[in-house]
């Protein structure tokens, strides 16, 4: 618990004002949580509440470092795709656990506790998984897995399958992805100053984002002399 309390003090003073705990991908905390790795006998082990309690610890301990005005989210694999594993159904009681503890947002992915899982890969594949979560608990949650499409994700929201859509490799392929989004959609984002001769007519100017309270921020001139 030490070292994730340290970790959540580092993030806090580095000037992260949100931050997630991974707990999918058979990652340690996903490793607890499935029955098919996790073989204990003691407290951590066996029953469902023995298996989500190193989490409920984990969330716990964060929460005393980190403000509760800062979001928490906590990723999850909702499933193993494995018959006897981790499934839907313990993720819904497990967030019924750690939602009271001062998690935020459930972020919605599946498998990689094991080889071998047949996972019926397609488009927005897992968004059931945040619909569903979100439905039966009332915590906000994130889609992820194959979001490709501004038509894609607007629908995911506006069917309100999820509160936020998350991206990774489409980043890496269209690191420009959100404009070209908002663009699509018809709305308005602010782009740098640095950029607006690039950005489309009647682009607004972005304000500079203020630092958190009590973080001293060095200028490009002071940071050189420094």
């Amino acid at each position: 618990m030490k070292s994730f309390a340290e970790a959540t003090r580092r993030s806090l003073d580095a000037g992260f004002q949100v931050i997630e705990i991974h707990s999918a991908h058979g990652y340690l905390l996903h490793e607890f949580l499935s029955p098919l790795s996790n073989q204990r006998t003691d407290s951590y082990g066996g029953s469902l509440e023995n298996r989500c309690r190193l989490l409920c610890e984990v969330v716990s301990a964060v929460r005393t470092v980190w403000p509760a005005s800062n979001p928490l989210f906590v990723r999850i694999s909702a499933t193993d795709w494995i018959e006897g594993g981790w499934d839907l159904d313990q993720s819904v009681q497990l967030v019924e656990q750690i939602a009271p503890l001062g998690v935020d947002l459930i972020d919605c992915s599946s498998g990689g506790i094991a080889p071998g899982a047949k996972i019926p890969i397609h488009a927005g594949y897992q968004v059931p998984f945040a619909r569903e979560i979100r439905h039966e608990t009332d915590i906000l949650t994130g889609a992820v897995g194959l979001i490709t499409s501004a038509a894609q994700a607007d629908t995911i929201l506006r069917e309100e399958s999820a509160d936020i859509v998350l991206l990774a490799r489409e980043f890496l392929r269209h690191p420009y992805w959100p404009l070209e989004v908002a663009e699509e959609l018809g709305f308005p984002v602010s782009w740098p100053v640095q950029y607006l001769r690039a950005a489309p007519d009647g682009t607004p100017t972005r304000e500079p984002i203020p630092p958190p309270e009590g973080m001293d921020v060095l200028t490009g001139r002071e940071a050189k002399l420094e």
